[in-house]
């Protein structure tokens, strides 16, 4: 049987190695529902060590360390699984930080991961490169703590994120320098020092990233974000009357083309993912586009408290009368003016729009 496999690899090595990445991001994308969920932390905690076993297990091969071993029929197959592990702990993230309203916020870590999948589209040749295994290492190792930092202390900061790339930072060299160590092969093959550089400037920028609101404050998420024409509250339940989207733009759930009457009330309806322990506060900021100088103005920052836990997210509303026509945008907002997802839309004075085509939906 191992020998089929075996031969089936060699003929199709190339696609193999892109199936096994590409498997890892769909199974997750179809399995991990809840970041604070036993199963999720679970899955997260077993693809990272399955991929430090399979990095140490790959490095080592290059001295024989696994001659005359269990593992020698099996190390020529340590890339597919450092392929598996990277694209599902890739995956996860990806489902995470997607589940936002706002996609354009998370952008930077897509093309990064988009990267990764490229960069080791011939992943035999290129893991070969000790800078880019250890480098991918350490990005992957960040996301992790990002996330599981704020899921099990119940606390969500700027502060905290940068003590989850500190403890990521820690955690990854540690891991770096036992392989170092361990194997004269990777110690001919790359400088300390470089590594260190390579590594530290990967921190830096996914900081700088942060604070330009690049990177979403997870794990919080928006699920749901509608600008409405009514939300009534009821004891469960919330009831959203609003304009359905009907263009190709699947990830718009409202269509961004507000009309309304002088006087009429416009509402922000959203529901935010959080953890569960993890209490924060967010707001809702509405600005409008000034055309004369091409600026974003505050109208108002008007604020609430999210409790985690519920699987529909925390639900929540703001609403504003004195509006005018133009562009208009609502950033949902924590504390520290970090962006959690945001909602533009386009508001069009007109008396004689129609509401019977308007939904109402039950959240």
């Amino acid at each position: 049987m191992l020998s089929k496999f075996k031969a089936f690899y060699e003929r199709h090595e190339r696609i193999a190695l892109i199936l096994f990445f590409v498997g890892g991001f769909i199974w997750d994308s179809l399995t991990l529902q809840r970041i604070d969920h036993l199963y999720s932390n679970f899955v997260l905690f077993t693809y990272l060590l399955g991929l430090m076993a399979s990095l140490y297990i790959f490095n080592l091969a290059d001295d024989g360390r696994w001659k005359k071993t269990f593992l020698e029929p099996y190390e020529e197959y340590a890339p597919l699984a450092v392929q598996f592990f990277l694209g599902g702990l890739s995956s996860a993230y990806v489902v995470f930080f997607f589940r936002s309203v706002s996609l354009t916020k998370t952008m930077v870590f897509f093309f990064i991961l988009i990267f990764l999948m490229i960069s080791n589209e011939l992943f035999k040749h290129r893991i070969s490169n000790k800078y880019l295994q250890f480098s991918a290492f350490y990005f992957i190792n960040f996301t992790f703590f990002v996330f599981m930092i704020p899921v099990f202390t119940g606390i969500m900061n700027t502060m905290v994120f940068i003590i989850s790339g500190g403890v990521a930072l820690a955690f990854s060299s540690f891991f770096i320098l036992f392989v170092y160590s361990k194997s004269p092969s990777t110690q001919r093959e790359i400088k300390l020092s470089k590594l260190c550089g390579i590594i530290l400037v990967i921190y830096m920028s996914i900081n700088v990233f942060y604070y330009f609101n690049l990177i979403p404050p997870v794990p919080l998420s928006l699920k749901t974000g509608l600008v409405a024409y009514s939300v009534e509250k009821s004891e469960s339940s919330y009831l959203v009357t609003y304009d359905p989207d009907k263009s190709y733009k699947i990830w718009k759930a409202f269509n961004p083309n507000i009309a309304y009457a002088p006087g009429d009330t416009i509402f922000a309806y959203t529901s935010i993912f959080a953890p569960t322990n993890l209490n924060k506060g967010v707001a809702h900021r509405w600005k409008w586009l000034d055309r004369q100088t091409g600026q974003w103005r505050i109208s108002d920052i008007i604020d609430y408290k999210i409790e985690g836990g519920r699987d529909g997210g925390y639900r929540g509303f703001t609403f504003k009368t004195n509006l005018h026509p133009g562009q208009w945008e609502i950033d949902v907002i924590t504390e520290e003016g970090l962006i959690v997802g945001t909602m533009d839309f386009n508001l069009i004075q007109d008396s004689s729009f129609s509401k019977e085509k308007l939904r109402t939906n039950q959240f």
